[in-house]
């Protein structure tokens, strides 16, 4: 019955959240995207160094560098600078700068605060990993929705997709069919028969997606330039990330004794919790689709 009503509570959230994802994305202005994704960095990031800091001081320096470098990540690009600068190694300087951002500013504010010095190394490391796993990583799905335009609300739905109906897939799939256990060390929960079941969802909604895009849209959508080839691309090996993420951040939690990373959303868990899977996705997926374009 408890697994009942936690299912109960995650089909309602997703039957509200996801009409309003789907809105933003696919509104004309990336702004909009981004905005939601900030606020999304934010909570995530508060859950992060809520699991791993107990100094509130750590967690509030931490928690600005983190912002800023994702920000940066997104709004230092040539297509916003050129406008002002004809010097484009400058205006090309985003992600060195948000990486710049991640890394000094936190390492230095722990030289000048050292506190406990026993934990100064740990503290620091978990500071610069909040920084780069949950802050940069997010606003891969702001710069997929800036980067490729009116393809970029095709591909968001197309990725979180691909995430979510593969943690439903896991689910199911473990539910029903599961005995061998996948990683009972990080997560005693997970078995093989729930990760191929969510590879197979995965790789099937992937496919739906493109036929279901590709049919409803004029002009034609993005899904009529990915090949059936691309789609496995994509698809195969990013189901395969998602769930390796979806392991990385249940280590992170098993590791600082925590079941899920917060509360925000029933059935959930936290923010992480949620996007988990989709913080080693989006990279995959933009670089993907960077290299076919330069290809």
């Amino acid at each position: 019955m408890a697994k009942l009503g936690n299912l109960a509570s995650r089909l309602l959230v997703a039957a509200v959240a996801a009409p309003v994802l789907v809105f933003i994305f696919y509104l004309d202005n990336p702004l909009y995207t981004w905005l939601l994704l900030f606020a999304a960095t934010f909570l995530a990031l508060h859950e992060f160094f809520g699991m791993t800091l107990s100094d509130p001081a750590d967690r509030r320096a931490s928690l600005i560098c983190s912002m800023l470098a994702a920000a940066t990540l997104y709004w230092w690009d040539p297509s916003i600078l050129a406008i002002k600068t004809h010097n484009f190694a400058f205006a090309g300087a985003g992600p060195t700068m948000a990486l710049f951002l991640a890394v000094i500013p936190i390492s230095l504010y722990y030289l000048f605060r050292v506190g406990d010095m026993n934990t100064v190394a740990t503290r620091m490391a978990y500071s610069v990993l909040g920084a780069v796993y949950v802050g940069l990583l997010i606003t891969f799905l702001g710069l997929i929705k800036r980067d490729f335009g009116p393809a970029g609300g095709d591909l968001l739905v197309f990725l979180l997709i691909v995430a979510w109906m593969g943690d439903t897939g896991a689910y199911f799939g473990g539910r029903f069919f599961g005995k061998r256990k996948l990683y009972p060390t990080v997560s005693p929960g997970k078995t093989w028969a729930g990760a191929i079941g969510g590879l197979l969802v995965s790789v099937a909604s992937a496919a739906g997606v493109k036929l279901g895009l590709s049919a409803v849209h004029d002009p034609p959508s993005i899904m009529h330039q990915l090949t059936w080839l691309d789609i496995l691309a994509l698809s195969v090996p990013g189901a395969i990330l998602g769930q390796l993420g979806d392991l990385v951040e249940s280590l992170l939690k098993r590791s600082t004794g925590v079941k899920d990373s917060g509360s925000l959303l029933p059935g959930h868990g936290g923010i992480l919790d949620r996007v988990d899977a989709v913080l080693v996705l989006a990279p995959y997926v933009y670089l993907y689709l960077i290299v076919r374009g330069a290809l």
